[in-house]
């Protein structure tokens, strides 16, 4: 990149510049360079599955890539099917869940199923507006979907993505914007290649993350993670624990068991209640 266009992008990244072809041709291989001795080998890039793809993009959502690769085979191993995840209970979804946090996913990702059974023949749609039509699927799981699973060129953003884009587009900028990426991913896309590209970027950003000052703490959108110790969630999970170990467990005994969440306890049952994760049953409580 010219130290012209670098400098203006840094200072105003409200009006980022259009890259012209050698800076595109430039950045590109510098990716691709990386990736060809530095790719990483991943289970779920084995596959052209779009069930298996949705799955790995949705255990990869807030989760480190090493939690989720034995988990996904287990999930798979399990579930190996969309029409297998739709019609499993949803105690044993979460069981298998187990380990990766954030249970919300695991429900959404049998809603998911459950709607592509019922709406489309059991088959996810190439289409990235039918794709996030389906429950718990946003505007980047479908692109990430579409791309990984059937080469459509969309331009998406995630952490690692836009860690490479701040790095190389935005050096010195605050507070970067999505909306100033995209046109820059857009432009650099590799529209025949866009499932290698694609990895390509997120291998990249993930090595520039380990080896240097985070360039995505630039973004307008970084936010750090919560610790999950102390957490409503890990009190949730907790909950959601002792239903899956005990069903039938009932509001006094899950009290005893959880003496920390004397405060929380009843709000926290009836958000799950609500939400579809458990319902009452005989006076005590099970998973839905």
């Amino acid at each position: 990149m010219s130290r012209r266009k670098s400098e203006i992008r840094a200072g105003n990244p409200a009006a980022p510049l259009a890259p012209d072809a050698a800076e595109i041709a430039a950045f590109r291989e510098v990716v691709l360079d990386f990736f060809a001795t530095q790719g990483r080998t991943l289970p779920w890039r084995e596959t052209r599955d779009p069930y298996a793809i949705l799955v790995s993009e949705i255990m990869l959502q807030q989760t480190q890539v090493d939690r989720v690769k034995e988990k996904y085979r287990e999930f798979l191993a399990q579930f190996p099917t969309l029409e297998a995840l739709a019609a499993a209970e949803l105690s044993l979804v979460l069981s298998v869940w187990q380990g990766l946090g954030y249970n919300r996913r695991a429900l959404a990702l049998k809603n998911c199923a459950q709607a592509v059974v019922e709406r489309l023949d059991g088959k996810l749609p190439a289409d990235i507006a039918q794709l996030e039509s389906l429950p718990g699927i946003g505007p980047y799981t479908a692109r990430a979907v579409a791309a990984f699973a059937f080469g459509i060129p969309s331009p998406f953003i995630e952490t690692n993505i836009r860690s490479v884009f701040i790095l190389h587009f935005f050096p010195g900028a605050e507070s970067v914007h999505d909306r100033d990426l995209l046109p820059l991913v857009e432009a650099t896309l590799l529209r025949d290649r866009a499932r290698e590209w694609y990895y390509a970027l997120m291998d990249y950003g993930a090595m520039l993350k380990r080896t240097r000052v985070n360039p995505g703490r630039q973004s307008a959108h970084h936010v750090r993670q919560s610790p999950f110790r102390g957490s409503n969630r890990e009190r949730r999970s907790l909950i959601l624990r002792n239903i899956l170990a005990s069903p039938g467990i009932t509001h006094n005994e899950l009290a005893h068991a959880l003496p920390d969440q004397a405060e929380s306890l009843a709000g926290n049952l009836e958000r799950l209640e609500r939400e579809g994760f458990i319902r009452r049953e005989q006076g005590g409580f099970v998973i839905s």
